[in-house]
């Protein structure tokens, strides 16, 4: 399925404890904060982006926003200005278009935001939106072989594990390793009724 032919955007949202709203070009410097540290990247790059990186991953967040009416979303503590983080809907890349589903499901959230349970709160309100209003049947997911904390917010949300896969690296220069996942629609309202 295109992602271009889904017929609801997603759109901005509160949780319990968390504001999501679409990235927009002046989150700029919040954002490049966040990815500077070398933690964020660590398994990607061992450091941190620098800003034009940055800017490049926004602009490519305000591209998704432009051309499927999804994309990443800024993260911030409710009633607190400062971003935290990002999480969003994406396209996978052209080597794992086979591998995955059509949309895929990511996020990075500052260390200061760790452990909180503050990734798998966010996804699961994005979730929510792409197996209801934008109607999809199944949502992946793409992280560093290594990166376990990653993995265990996939394994929260639900998804089940698909394959490792070797593909370039974002930068261009050499290859990664990733883990791959999935959830449906189906499995994602099960885990949903199981939570309650």
């Amino acid at each position: 399925m295109d992602p271009r032919l889904n017929r609801c955007s997603l759109v901005d949202v509160d949780t319990r404890r968390l504001s999501l709203r679409r990235l927009a070009p002046d989150d700029l410097d919040g954002l490049a904060a966040i990815l500077a540290d070398p933690h964020v990247w660590q398994f990607e790059y061992g450091r941190g982006l620098t800003r034009a990186e940055s800017e490049a991953f926004l602009d490519r967040q305000l591209r998704l926003w432009a051309d499927y009416d999804f994309g990443g979303c800024g993260v911030r503590e409710a009633g607190r200005p400062e971003l935290i983080g990002v999480v969003g809907l994406g396209v996978p890349e052209v080597p794992l278009q086979h591998l995955v589903p059509p949309v895929t499901v990511g996020w990075r959230l500052s260390p200061s935001a760790w452990g909180k349970g503050y990734a798998t709160e966010a996804a699961t309100a994005l979730l929510h939106q792409a197996f209801t209003t934008m109607g999809l049947d199944r949502v992946g997911c793409v992280t560093h072989r290594d990166n376990r904390r990653s993995a265990a917010v996939a394994e929260r949300l639900g998804m089940s594990f698909l394959a490792h896969a070797d593909v370039p690296a974002a930068d261009g220069n050499g290859r990664v390793e990733v883990a791959l996942f999935q959830i449906t629609r189906d499995e994602f309202s099960s885990n949903a009724r199981k939570c309650r």
